[in-house]
Parts: structure tokens; sequence; C-alpha cells
């Protein structure tokens, strides 16, 4: 006999969004149940570094959302059982040329004009940020309030208090099909352990959001980015907290570098975080290769002279692995946390690119706020699913 089991809100996603949503909407009194095809963090949040960063967001609505999402992250810092890494150490991006020096400047007056304390860093304060750093960059650009996580750490404890508030999790289960009840109140979905029921759906699927959404005649506009990661040794304290290239703006974005074709090409840009375990981490690269995880030598050789035409002596440290994840991209690089108006009660919570540690906590508090219908953090007509159909 088939096993079928009734909740309110069916979120589908186990990585750090679902376990957000999971946590938020549990906390606020609604019956959740999380359904993940394998184990919790297995996907995209378990192949990414873990920082909650306003630094290298859109001066503006996006910036104020990582800036209201960092301030949620240090309340679960105190409210969440289970510790997760949780610094709040700050964050810089330098700067190799005067050039980007003088965009720096209009990037941090931007920022100040959106309410964020950003300030300019010269030549003698990245001197004292780190005695590695090469001696010709010209200085860079600061963000006080920017943490880091542990990114596995940080979606287990949130699963934990979401359990203690009722929530269950439904590992190793995928979902298979997604129907509307008769009386289209609801919605029937199929799994590998069975059928739940529910008056809700939230799908946070990440980069299979667009799989999910196909069950139910919902096209959803994400595409799969890669990014590979290298995690090295650390013989030395290079640095004490994040740092990236103030080119990887440019690459983020989708701008011209003045850097040689093959790291355009792969869009390979420093970023370097230590992390507790006293290693650290060094980025970045962007590809559309599709669903495509293997390790590429000729990104990671990039990487690594990225990051050595930063930090010299980098050169002579031990590279224990590499690895790649897959970043779920939106076009204008928001994410969508929306109500799909086709179908009442599915939602999706998606395409957080290479934000989702982020964005993580301002995404369950929202879907939480809609769930229940309550006034949201911030607003949120940037984030709805409708603005791409608005330009197709």
């Amino acid at each position: 006999m088939e096993q079928t089991s009734h909740t309110e809100v069916a979120v589908i996603g186990g990585g750090i969004i679902g376990s957000a949503i999971a946590y938020y909407v549990a906390k606020a009194g609604l019956q959740v149940t999380v359904i993940e095809k394998g184990e919790l963090a297995s996907g995209t949040s378990s192949r990414c570094d873990g920082n909650i960063l306003a630094i290298d967001k859109d001066p503006g609505f996006d910036s104020q959302m990582s800036l209201k999402s960092q301030q949620l992250v240090q309340q679960l810092s105190k409210e969440l059982k289970h510790p997760f890494e949780y610094r709040a150490l700050g964050s810089i991006l330098v700067c190799e040329t005067e050039e980007e020096m003088s965009a720096a400047e209009q990037w941090v007056n931007r920022q100040k004009e959106a309410g964020l304390p950003f300030r300019m860093l010269d030549q003698s304060d990245i001197r004292q940020e780190s005695p590695y750093f090469a001696d010709d960059l010209q200085g860079g650009l600061e963000c006080p309030t920017d943490s880091t996580v542990n990114p596995y750490l940080l979606t287990f404890a949130l699963a934990q208090g979401a359990k203690e508030y009722g929530a269950s999790f439904r590992l190793r289960q995928e979902v298979t099909a997604i129907q509307r009840d008769s009386s289209g109140q609801g919605f029937r979905l199929e799994t590998t352990g069975g059928v739940v029921t529910a008056k809700k759906v939230v799908n946070a699927a990440g980069v299979w959001a667009p799989r999910i959404g196909e069950m139910v005649g919902v096209t959803v506009p994400i595409l799969p980015r890669k990014g590979h990661l290298i995690v090295a040794s650390r013989a030395v304290p290079l640095g004490l907290r994040k740092v990236m290239e103030f080119g990887y703006l440019i690459s983020k974005f989708g701008g011209t570098r003045q850097v040689d074709a093959e790291t355009e090409k792969y869009g390979v840009a420093l970023v370097f975080e230590p992390t507790e375990s006293q290693n650290f981490l060094i980025g970045s690269s962007r590809q559309f290769v599709g669903l495509d995880t293997r390790v590429d030598w000729t990104v990671v050789r990039l990487m690594a002279r990225r990051a050595i035409r930063f930090y010299p002596g980098l050169a002579d440290f031990t590279l224990i692995r590499t690895y790649c994840g897959l970043r779920p991209w939106t076009r204008d690089h928001l994410p969508i946390i929306s109500a799909v108006e086709e179908v009442p009660g599915y939602y999706i919570a998606a395409g957080h690119e290479g934000d989702g540690i982020s964005l993580a906590a301002i995404t369950g508090k929202l879907i939480s706020e809609m769930l229940t219908e309550q006034p949201t953090s911030v607003p949120v007509e940037p984030l709805r699913y409708d603005r791409f159909r608005e330009r197709m």
C-alpha cells in the first residue's frame, strides 16, 4: 500500500535555502516538510565558500537585502543551538590599477548612498591588512559588516532548529511528479519514498528548480553556472578575512576586464577566504557548461596563477583538493523569491547564483512572511517570478 503523509507546506530541496525556509516557516507556526533527493547540503551548498556578503552586491536593493540577511544571520548565531563558525570580520576588495580605484570609489559612493558602511582603502591600508599582498596593488575598499560561516554547519543548524519547531525532513526521496488536487486547493507530490500531500509547495531546488517547475507547467528561467574552488593549507597567516579582487565584480556582472583572453573566458577572478580550520579557499571561475561538475585543470591553473598575482607567496603553498559546484543563475543576478500566480499555492525560492549562503536567511524569512501573509522584511517586487515573462 502506498505510504501517504500530509503537510501544510512542502519544501522541495534540502540545501541551505530549503533549510532556512523550513526554519522560519516552522518558527512561524506552520507544519512544514522538506523533501530532498540526497542528503542535507549535498548539492550547491556543499560546493561553495561561506560568505554573507554585501560588498559584491549591486548598490541599492541588492545590497540592502544582503545587509538584512547579515543581520538575520547574526541573530541566528545567538538563537540556533548548533554553532556554525560564524565570524563577522568584514571583507575587502583589492584593486590592481588606478582605473579600478576610480571605479571602486564610485562603487563605494553608491553603496554609502544606499546606507551601507563602505570605505576606501589606500596602499598603506592594504599593507596593514596583509604584508603578503603584491607590492604594486593600488588599494581597495572594505565592507565591515560582511561575515563568514561554514555552509554545511549553518544548513544543519537551521535544519535542527526547524525540527525543534516541528518540521520534518524526508531525505534520499526524490520528487517525481506533482499534481494539483481535484479541489485546486492543494498538491499531491509523488516521491520515491511515497506520496506527500500539501496545501502549499515551495520550489527551493536550486539548479534543479526548472525540472521541479516543469512538473506544474511553470518555466523557471534558471541556468547552472559552474564554479571551481581550490582548498590549500595555510602555512602562514596570509590574512584573517575574505579578500576579492575588484575584477570579481566585473566578472560577476558580465563586464569587460583588462586580463588575458583565457582568464576572461573562464571568468577567473581572485577570491581568498581563510577558514576556521586554518586552511583557505581560493576561487573563482564562472562557466556555462550545463550540469558538468568535472574539474577542469586549465581553469584550476588559471585560478592559481591569478591568486599568485595578488599573493606571490602562494606559489609555495600546498593544494589539498579542488572541486566544482553549480550556481543557479538568473539573467538579472537576483533570485526568484515569489508566488506563481498561474499556480496558486506554488512558490519559487531559487536562482541565487553565488549568493545562496549570503541570502539564505532573508529568503527563509521572506517565504515565511509570504505564507503567513505578513508584511515582508524587504520589498519583494524585484524578486517576483513574473519579471522575466514581462521581458520576453
